[in-house]
């Protein structure tokens, strides 16, 4: 079976683009954002798939690029925030190698700004933050089968934790 390398998850803020290229390089392997592969197929940024879709149909792309991705990709694969959420692709995680990029709320409202670019922190970005690390946190850890945190730390600083770990035998 073709799998990714590892699959990166965390809530905005996490660093999981830019770790996850970090990681792809130093490994020799390509990487993917699912984010990314919504948008080609959709043929529009993920912002406008939300204003003139709607949420319920971005899921719906998600989790069909999740499945697609997790079954056929061979690198570093970065998963949107939110894709966790839906049952099917926490079921489809099982058995992969799922790095879980924790970051605790100071950090992840500095990372993301004023939210620009990201639909669901448009109206009040810190406490829509908030509700989205509390809300999901148990379920990037029921999927992780490894932990770094990020909060003070440079994105070569957690590249390099999750290289070392994906580079240490399974046990």
């Amino acid at each position: 079976m073709t799998a990714p390398v590892c699959v990166l998850v965390g809530p905005p803020g996490a660093g999981k683009t830019t770790v996850g290229q970090l990681v792809a390089a130093a490994l020799g392997v390509p990487f993917t954002d699912a984010d990314a592969e919504i948008e080609a197929v959709a043929g529009k940024p993920i912002p406008e798939i939300f204003i003139d879709d709607g949420e319920e149909h971005f899921r719906t792309l998600e989790r069909s690029a999740v499945a697609t991705a997790l079954g056929t990709f061979t690198g570093v694969l970065a998963l949107g925030g939110g894709a966790i959420l839906a049952e099917e692709t926490r079921e489809r995680l099982a058995g992969h190698t799922v790095v879980y990029l924790s970051v605790e709320l100071a950090d992840a409202a500095k990372r993301v700004g004023l939210g620009a670019g990201r639909p669901l922190l448009a109206l009040n970005p810190r406490a829509t933050l908030k509700h989205l690390l509390d809300q999901r946190r148990p379920l990037y850890e029921e999927v992780a089968t490894i932990v770094v945190a990020t909060d003070g730390r440079t994105p070569e600083e957690v590249a390099a934790e999750v290289t070392t770990a994906l580079r240490k035998p399974i046990r």
